[in-house]
């Protein structure tokens, strides 16, 4: 009887909707909660036992299952809980999935099964009002310290500020929403809530890395910034359809990592640098957080490269020239533009081939509009 039932849960996984993680789409979930009637991945399960006054699990394979929580999971399932739980998401909330980090999973669903958020819709005030203040932990430009700051996020004006004292008047920063990034950087931040922003300051890229100690907090304050970022792109093109300004709300990077770089004569020795993929904008940086105290530039990137199409003059080559020397180490690349050509070089053969990999997707990728206009500042840039 025991296994009777076993096998009629596992049936019911071949359902449409259920082949999936209920919260963030992995495939093959062989988890389920049956208080819920959702199957879900060992990953997401480990988070609804942190929730156990809304959400119970059971192995799906592993666990004896009873009569009635089988006719439960049958009569529920995936898209039910779908249509229940997630009827009123706004379409800029960031809805993540297997490879997001542990952080984003946990909130989404706290905020579907416990909170109820999206059945309720007065609960998203904290990231749907148009404005948000409060407190959070940024790391110092010149010690690397986290300091407490007031930050103010405001749609009216189109900007998220921060204020080194409470009672300043004139915020340190004024960050605009039209050229804001947000993305979750726990390893390279050191705190599992820790966050990057990315803005343009007179066309250069400038980070700040920030965290606040509860969860709810520093989601909320990213899809706050996603709010902003939709309302803005629906007024900048009022043609647009929610589909296609949701993947531009904020964006994770293609790729990071250490390279060795030589400079533009390719004559000098070959330096260890930080090098950050950001769409067509490939940075560098002393070290992932901007090595603190040397000069005020740290907190900008040290250059930046625009790769544009394949039909725009632009390639990515295994290896380098053979005349080239002062490299540590042995895994060379080279990004061929109309201007120059860029010289790296990569530690191992693995790594190497995932930044060609990455280049080579932007470079396949036809330009937009909007991107000719960039790559003319770079072109321009002294």
């Amino acid at each position: 009887m025991a296994k009777e039932r076993r096998r009629a849960v596992l049936e019911l996984l071949q359902r449409p909707g259920n082949t999936r993680c209920a919260d963030c789409g992995a495939p093959d979930p062989d988890w389920a909660s049956y208080t819920l009637g959702v199957f879900i991945c060992l990953s997401c399960s480990g988070i609804h036992r942190n929730i156990p006054q809304v959400s119970k699990v059971k192995s799906v394979r592993l666990d004896a299952w009873e009569e009635a929580q089988v006719e439960f999971m049958a009569s529920h399932g995936n898209d039910a809980a779908r249509d229940t739980y997630e009827s009123k998401v706004p379409p800029f909330y960031y809805r993540p999935t297997f490879s997001d980090c542990q952080l984003l999973r946990e909130q989404w669903i706290r905020a579907k099964y416990e909170r109820q958020e999206f059945t309720h819709p007065d609960k998203q005030e904290p990231y749907s009002a148009g404005y948000r203040e409060g407190f959070l932990w940024k790391r110092g430009r010149d010690n690397g310290q986290f300091l407490s700051r007031k930050f103010v996020l405001t749609e009216r004006e189109g900007s998220l500020k921060y204020f080194n004292r409470n009672d300043a008047k004139e915020p340190k920063a004024v960050m605009k929403i039209e050229h804001l990034n947000a993305t979750f950087q726990p390893a390279k931040i050191g705190h599992p809530h820790g966050l990057q922003v990315t803005y343009l300051k007179d066309n250069s890229t400038r980070n700040i890395f920030v965290y606040h100690e509860d969860g709810k907090e520093i989601v909320d304050w990213f899809n706050a910034l996603r709010a902003a970022r939709f309302h803005y792109l629906q007024v900048a093109f009022p043609g647009a359809s929610d589909a296609d300004l949701v993947p531009k709300l904020s964006r994770n990077y293609l790729k990071e990592g250490y390279m060795e770089k030589t400079g533009p004569k390719q004559t000098e020795g070959f330096r260890k640098r930080w090098f950050t993929m950001d769409d067509r904008r490939l940075m560098y940086f002393k070290d992932p957080l901007g090595l603190p105290g040397l000069c005020p530039q740290d907190a900008f990137a040290r250059g930046e490269v625009f790769i544009g199409s394949r039909e725009s003059g632009y390639t990515v080559l295994d290896g380098l020239p053979p005349s080239t020397q002062g490299h540590h180490w042995p895994h060379g690349i080279t990004i061929v533009t109309p201007e120059r050509r860029f010289l790296l070089a990569c530690e191992t053969e693995t790594e190497q081939r995932a930044w060609v990999e990455a280049f080579r997707k932007v470079v396949d990728r036809p330009m937009l509009p909007q991107e000719y206009a960039v790559e003319a500042h770079f072109k321009h840039k002294p």
